[in-house]
């Protein structure tokens, strides 16, 4: 109720929109050549959102749905479609955290630590490769378990 229409569209524009217009672009070759693989990013708290969080979540919730009703439209085409949802994952914005903030996140994390963006990317990176062709409308939580 205190979030400004300002800080809604920005996070929608930059989280969903940035996602529709970034696969748009690519697409179209895709259809033509009959093969391709999208993946994109979403978040665990797209999933199992955290108080505080709602427009960032309804972004991330929104591209989840992008992923897997693309996948549906695109599958005939030999073209996959998934996506990574990272949970809590060593960054510049979680290096911020305060001490207790950070102790609070972990406690609810079951593997106890934050991910790495070199796990993000090989999730990524899985997903783009052959091992994964089967694979397609996911959104594979990369979390710590903290989505269970």
């Amino acid at each position: 109720m205190m979030m400004s229409p300002q800080d809604w569209s920005e996070v929608i524009d930059t989280n969903l929109t940035g996602v529709f217009n970034a696969t748009r672009a690519c697409i179209i070759t895709f259809l033509k050549q009959k093969s391709g693989i999208v993946v994109n990013i979403a978040s665990v708290s797209g999933i199992h959102p955290l108080a505080g969080q709602t427009n960032y979540a309804a972004a991330k919730a929104g591209v989840i749905g992008f992923t897997k009703a693309l996948a549906r439209e695109v599958a005939p085409y030999n073209i996959r479609v998934n996506a990574v949802a990272p949970g809590f994952i060593e960054t510049d914005m979680t290096s911020n955290f305060t001490e207790k903030a950070r102790e609070k996140f972990l406690a609810m994390i079951p593997l106890h630590r934050f991910g790495t963006p070199e796990e993000v990317a090989g999730a990524v990176l899985f997903l783009l490769s052959e091992n994964s062709r089967y694979i397609t409308g996911q959104a594979l939580q990369l979390d710590g378990g903290l989505g269970m």
